[in-house]
């Protein structure tokens, strides 16, 4: 019995190969998907830094020097600071990351074929980090250029880095699989604590005459 049942096992599996490949081709199509999703998660990260660490710095220097052009200024030096800190920061990274494959694929044996073609390019991976944070950077500059009011000016940013916050925690959630809403706290909690202690600290360099 057990010899007749591995024939038509066998049976079965020579008349339906569509099966196989069908698995397969979800296998690859999945594979596929993360990947996408991976790069979609690090670009909202990289936004999500540029957002946080350029409206902290743009509170920091409101809090010592309340004219407008100062709060502009530092944010825009924020984000040039920033985004070519990412981008040599992370094209040395894929540097390190693309030898070590290289050396792999040297060992066995398979230099100059497509796996070595399918390796990350560190220039494209630069672009990527530099253009991520300073699209979140963007949007305290844009929303404290054009308000002339001290008070207004400051609130306008930490309301429009809210918001950000909240939709950048809501996408990686959503990327990562992750519950959305304690996602979004979790960041907007983080951001508002960073842009806080920064205003906090640098007030009392104008407490004391600094």
């Amino acid at each position: 019995m057990a010899v007749n049942n591995t024939k038509l096992a066998a049976v079965a599996d020579a008349e339906n190969p569509a099966v196989v490949c069908c698995d397969a081709d979800d296998s690859e199509s999945s594979i596929d998907f993360a990947g996408r999703a991976n790069w979609l998660r690090a670009a909202v990260l990289g936004a999500n830094d540029g957002l946080v660490s350029t409206a902290s710095l743009m509170l920091g220097v409101s809090a010592v020097k309340p004219e407008a052009r100062a709060m502009v200024v530092s944010g825009f030096a924020g984000l040039l600071a920033g985004a070519f800190s990412m981008a040599i920061g992370e094209y040395v990274s894929v540097c390190s990351q693309r030898d070590v494959e290289i050396a792999e694929l040297d060992q066995a044996g398979k230099r100059g074929g497509d796996e070595e073609k399918a390796l990350p390019s560190p220039a494209q991976a630069a672009a990527a980090s530099a253009l991520a944070f300073s699209v979140g950077a963007l949007l305290p500059l844009l929303a404290a250029g054009f308000i002339v009011g001290y008070n207004l000016r400051v609130a306008v940013v930490v309301v429009v880095a809210t918001l950000a916050l909240a939709a950048f925690g809501c996408v990686g959630a959503v990327l990562g699989r992750a519950p959305v809403a304690r996602s979004c706290a979790r960041v907007v909690v983080g951001g508002l604590a960073a842009m806080a202690v920064t205003f906090g600290f640098m007030r009392l360099f104008r407490a004391s005459g600094v």
